[in-house]
């Protein structure tokens, strides 16, 4: 009989808000597939989980992944977790979960910690329909998205780093103009959490003068 693939969000900031049944699942799976074991061990540590684990991770995904599959149809539970956040959402996850499936796997994915959806309701934009569209590209490919994007209709989601906030304040200022609104949240659930509204002009400004440090999500109105 085949074992299971659980997905398990873990915390973007505060430890508390890692789900009890997240803990439960963590605890009674065979092995936990962790992005960075060290970052996932004090995790487990904190909450006495004491479940093996083994790296899962953006340089070995696809040698290892066909042999953990076999693991599973042998009747092992994984359970995957990545440094922060729900896995798959710009960490790995989706080879897994393809490969899972494409074997007959059954998958769970627990509700649980992400940015994204805090960001969306913080930002005051419209959230009945929105594109979460993850990092930009840093060269290759941005100019045609920021072009393809302006006349994007639903508000709009970005991961960015603190690096290069500021050129992408500019260059969303350039492709969707200056007055459009937006806001960004840096920090989610963490002590020194923060979101800022405003038009793209007045964020960009507001980055140049104080140089925000953390993680960022990037909310945008659409074109109206």
């Amino acid at each position: 009989m085949s074992g299971m693939l659980f997905i398990v969000p873990t915390p973007i900031g505060n430890l508390s808000d890692l789900t009890p049944r997240a803990i439960e699942v963590l605890k009674e799976a065979d092995l936990i597939l962790a992005e960075d074991t060290r970052t996932s061990g004090k995790l487990l540590k904190h909450f006495e989980i004491n479940t093996p684990m083994r790296s899962y991770h953006m340089h070995n995904e696809h040698e290892i992944t066909a042999s953990l599959v076999k693991e599973m149809k042998s009747g092992k539970t994984l359970a995957l977790v990545s440094d922060a956040g729900t896995p798959g959402i710009s960490d790995p996850g989706y080879l897994m979960v393809r490969a899972a499936i494409n074997n007959g796997i059954e998958v769970q994915t627990l509700p649980g910690a992400n940015a994204i959806i805090p960001a969306l309701v913080n930002s005051g934009l419209p959230s009945h329909s929105f594109v979460f569209e993850g990092f930009l590209p840093a060269k290759k490919g941005r100019k045609s998205r920021l072009e393809f994007l302006a006349n994007e209709s639903r508000t709009m989601i970005f991961y960015e780093s603190p690096y290069r906030l500021l050129k992408t304040f500019t260059d969303l200022e350039n492709y969707f103009g200056a007055d459009r609104k937006a806001s960004y949240s840096r920090e989610i659930s963490k002590k020194f959490e923060q979101t800022v509204r405003g038009s793209i002009a007045e964020l960009k400004e507001q980055v140049k003068k104080n140089s925000p440090k953390g993680e960022f999500v990037i909310c945008v109105a659409g074109k109206s």
